[in-house]
């Protein structure tokens, strides 16, 4: 089983949290969009009131599908958001989860930053 997940202690800009001065409702609708655009990628659930999105995106030929967990946080009446974004695989015989997320996190911080 595979598993990424961004965090601060990553070097690389699309494998760390996307932090916006924008407020947390908008930032998980334009999320929302984001995953609509992505190729392959589908929400399976969307919690609109704790603003996480679970979906799924296409792992690759040897990779299977990836269960994606998108969660949005900051206060809700402050300009000031933080995306953390979780990919896990099973099956397959490689994981792409460092670069499922990524394909999140860098058209996603050009959509808001």
């Amino acid at each position: 089983m595979g598993r990424f997940e961004t965090s601060d202690a990553h070097k690389g800009e699309a494998h760390r949290p996307v932090r916006v001065p924008i407020l947390k409702g908008d930032v998980y609708r334009a999320a929302r969009e984001m995953v609509e655009d992505l190729e392959g990628w589908k929400i399976v659930r969307a919690d609109d009131e704790g603003h996480v999105l679970h979906c799924e995106a296409p792992g690759g030929f040897l990779a299977g599908t990836a269960k994606v967990t998108i969660r949005v946080e900051g206060p809700s009446d402050l300009p000031s958001s933080t995306v953390h974004v979780r990919s896990e695989s099973e099956g397959g015989l490689l994981a792409r989860d460092r670069a499922i997320v990524a394909s999140f996190v860098r058209p996603f911080h050009r959509r808001v930053c």
